[in-house]
């Protein structure tokens, strides 16, 4: 395949514009659940956490260091990241031999993705995650046109870096080997730069490992949890490939089979096809998310968008202009509905069928109004969450309401807990389990008031109970093993 030419400067321009429309949005609704768990895991660094690494919560840290309390801030190297995936797109087209056209074509469809722009709004370990494939990617096929060895150095330091922050990129380096070991480039395989690179990720990602296995493999029980189901974002084995349709749009699904075609097609690069369909075959297999095979989008855009580019000029050329136009027009209002604090909060229902995190930015502060109010009834009372996300908002909103910091048994938060022995004897207030769960393990449990946020959103916690029981029984060292659980 031809090398293409230079980098579009409309690249560029395209990336950057992502990155100041997601900042612009950054302070939209609230904080997700997710993002107020990281920043109180930021506040307990550790090599690693019962459910991923640290590099999520190490920024998390960061960015409320420098801005306390900002969520525009909180974001905003969620919104970088974001960008960078949308020019690494343009720039993978170029790799893959694509003109400048092409490039762009790769770009913009990258740039009005729902993954793209949903994850780039939220600080999230996706976001990150999805960087991490799409450069590494990147800089494979780089080493490959160009035979320069000493890029998979680079490759290994980025993966070890993306594997610090979660450890989908090891799917992604096994994709890559199965790839290579069945379409080739063969050579790869007794390359000593690979498998330096792949040491070095290794090295960068042993803090994790060795973290894991002193806590007896949290993130393996996490990861079963999600195979059966236990995850709000889950879905059906089956659902992987069709959901792949969703993540970029719809309209524009057509660019990134042509890719995945074109890919097969081209001996050079068919590893990173054979790598789409073993992966595919892997997270049915496990069960995994139907988002975790998004990371190899951005390469079958790229050249999905070259075989666009030949497209354009076939035919009725300006009819086939305008409906391309017209598709990436269209899915940029659809994704940027779905993905970005757009709705008034009250009108965001619709939304959720397609994206139900948007309603788990919605409502924290009036959750934290509703337990200070419980716990005023209640003085000196322990507050306990089901959730990281209802500990997380207590956390975040609780010291002006005069709660104190709130316990619970999931995930990190399982490690921070139990409360200290002077707490066994005080009341508790629980908040997110059923009244029937609780008999086990506290006293004189009564629902005292339901969870309920101003926009009327149906999300996770609304409807919920707030419990008051006069006390944990025995003791809360005694209950702690099994109020811990994962997922």
């Amino acid at each position: 395949m031809k090398y293409g030419a230079r980098v579009n400067r409309a690249v560029i321009a395209i990336a950057g514009a992502v990155t100041v429309v997601l900042v612009v949005f950054a302070g939209g609704y609230g904080y997700h659940r997710d993002e107020l768990y990281f920043l109180e895991a930021g506040r307990h660094l550790d090599w690693a956490y019962a459910d991923q690494g640290v590099f999520t919560p190490l920024v998390a840290r960061i960015t409320d260091a420098v801005a306390p309390d900002s969520l525009t801030v909180l974001r905003i190297p969620a919104a970088i990241a974001a960008g960078l995936i949308v020019l690494l797109t343009g720039v993978l087209a170029r790799e893959l031999g694509g003109s400048r056209r092409a490039q762009v074509i790769a770009t913009a469809c990258a740039a009005v993705g729902v993954i793209v722009l949903f994850t780039g709004h939220l600080l999230s370990t996706s976001t990150f995650d999805l960087l991490a494939w799409t450069a590494v990617t990147w800089i494979a096929v780089r080493a490959i046109r160009t035979g320069d060895d000493r890029l998979w150095i680079a490759a290994g330091v980025v993966l070890g870096v993306g594997l610090m922050n979660k450890p989908l990129p090891a799917f992604l380096a096994v994709g890559l080997l199965v790839g290579v070991a069945i379409a080739g480039p063969r050579r790869l395989l007794r390359n000593r730069y690979v498998w330096a690179g792949a040491l070095i990720a290794l090295v960068i990602w042993s803090p994790w490992i060795v973290w894991q296995q002193a806590n007896d493999w949290p993130q393996v029980d996490v990861s079963k949890e999600i195979t059966a189901g236990g995850s709000t974002s889950a879905e059906p084995r089956w659902a992987i490939i069709p959901f792949q349709v969703l993540l970029i749009s719809p309209l524009l699904a057509p660019v990134w089979i042509a890719g995945l075609v074109r890919l097969f097609r081209t001996p050079a690069y068919r590893f990173l096809a054979v790598a789409w369909v073993a992966l595919a075959v892997i997270f049915m297999a496990v069960g995994g998310k139907p988002y975790y095979l998004a990371g190899l989008l951005p390469a079958l855009l790229g050249a999905g968008a070259i075989g666009v580019d030949g497209w354009l000029d076939r035919g009725r050329t300006r009819a086939r202009k305008a409906t391309l136009v017209a598709a990436v027009a269209l899915s940029a209002v659809i994704g940027a509905i779905i993905s970005l604090p757009i709705l008034p909060e009250d009108g965001v229902d619709p939304v959720l069928a397609l994206n139900e995190d948007v309603g788990e930015t919605i409502g924290w502060p009036e959750l934290a109004d509703q337990v200070a109010a419980a716990h005023r009834r209640t003085p000196g009372a322990v507050i306990f969450t089901a959730s990281y996300g209802e500990a997380g908002a207590i956390d975040r909103y609780g010291a002006t309401r005069g709660l104190p910091r709130a316990y619970s048994g999931h995930n990190a938060y399982s490690h921070w807990g139990p409360p200290p022995p002077g707490a066994d004897g005080a009341p508790v207030v629980v908040l997110g389990y059923r009244l029937s769960m609780l008999a086990a393990h506290f006293e004189g449990c009564r629902v005292t008031a339901r969870i309920h946020n101003d926009a009327d959103v149906d999300n996770e916690e609304d409807g919920s109970a707030i419990v008051t029981c006069t006390r944990v029984r025995g003791s809360w060292r005694e209950q702690w093993l099994q109020l811990r659980h994962l997922g």
